[in-house]
């Protein structure tokens, strides 16, 4: 799920028949924003859009690859791949699991029918807790965007954390359960999202695609979704960085996220957990915060705290699980945050 929002772009893009809903759109404010500085401070006006131009441009080879990427691995139907990966002993499904997280080529709405079916055909919870905390942290589009802005140290250091995450959350899920807790795992109903999620075990990935026609016209449709996807949300996160670095003062940011200590780490995680930027805006953002003086460590733990616990994220776990497992997946969520938070502030 990559998490958009947590994974991976949104196949199918939103259609409206509302004239007025245009405006909300994410092309429409990177149109109003310069128009508006072009009016009230004329004076930054080119530095605003000279700063939000050269990010994007910059990170149009990043955007090019992972669109390339995420059509592949959808036209080939790398989730029958994943789906089996659920099959077998509980340890290997768990460590299995954390590691396909963050290959999961899945918007958020796919993944709740994706889950759904692994509920229904009776795979451990602990696995599919070590794919729910990893899949929104992580997958090849948010890897190379993160790359691109805020350096290949933070993206690689992200992989881990979810990785990480995943695997902690799925053996103290396994533990639990040991224990005697999540005697009642699913609400009993399956929510079907967009409509576009895929059953996790049917058929088999075919990697050479081309040689059959249908799945070119996948690839072709996902590449163009894709590309439309993250490019309207890319040029709103690096006008919102360029507006972020030239009218935030430093001296805030470095007072409330800066630092080495502790208290940093932790405020940007609870700060993260209620903000919703899906995993294409939060990095260049992040960037605008790091120049300003937030920390390497509060950075990590918004990005980690942020994306576990976004809106799809959330409605994903709320609409098939019950209370106890949406709760221990929030208290997993921030409190991965956090230690991901120091770990990458002592490593860097």
């Amino acid at each position: 799920m990559s998490t958009v929002e947590t994974g991976s772009a949104q196949a199918t893009p939103e259609r409206t028949t509302n004239p007025l809903a245009v405006l909300a759109t994410p092309w429409a404010i990177v149109i109003a924003v310069p128009l508006i500085i072009s009016f009230l401070d004329p004076s930054r006006f080119d530095a605003i859009v000279g700063f939000a131009a050269a990010a994007f441009l910059g990170t149009l080879p990043y955007i090019a690859f992972a669109v390339i990427l995420i059509a592949w691995l959808k036209a080939a139907g790398a989730e029958a791949a994943i789906g089996r990966a659920f099959e077998g002993r509980e340890t290997r499904a768990i460590v299995l699991a954390a590691l396909f997280g963050g290959l999961a080529p899945f918007c958020s709405c796919e993944v709740i029918p994706f889950i759904a079916g692994l509920l229904a055909v009776g795979a451990p919870l602990s696995a599919i807790m070590a794919f729910w905390l990893a899949s929104p942290l992580i997958d090849p589009p948010t890897l190379l965007i993160t790359a691109a802005a805020l350096g290949w140290p933070f993206a690689i250091g992200k992989a881990v954390a979810a990785v990480g995450l995943g695997l902690a959350g799925g053996f103290i899920v396994k533990a639990l359960t040991a224990g005697g807790l999540f005697t009642s795992v699913s609400r009993g109903t399956v929510r079907k999202g967009c409509g576009c999620g895929p059953s996790p075990f049917d058929g088999r990935p075919v990697w050479r695609f081309w040689a059959e026609g249908h799945r070119t016209d996948i690839f072709s449709a996902e590449l163009r979704a894709n590309a439309a996807f993250l490019a309207q949300w890319l040029a709103l996160a690096y006008v919102l960085e360029a507006l972020l670095v030239t009218y935030v003062p430093a001296s805030l940011i470095a007072g409330l996220v800066g630092g080495e200590g502790l208290g940093p780490i932790v405020v940007s995680a609870l700060v993260g957990m209620p903000a919703y930027l899906n995993s294409y805006v939060a990095p260049p953002l992040l960037a605008g915060l790091t120049e300003q003086g937030m920390s390497d460590g509060a950075a990590m733990a918004f990005l980690i705290a942020g994306a576990v616990s976004s809106i799809p994220a959330m409605a994903a776990v709320w609409s098939l699980v019950r209370a106890p497992v949406f709760a221990t997946y929030l208290a997993l969520g921030v409190t991965g945050a956090i230690v991901s938070g120091v770990l990458f502030q002592m490593v860097v």
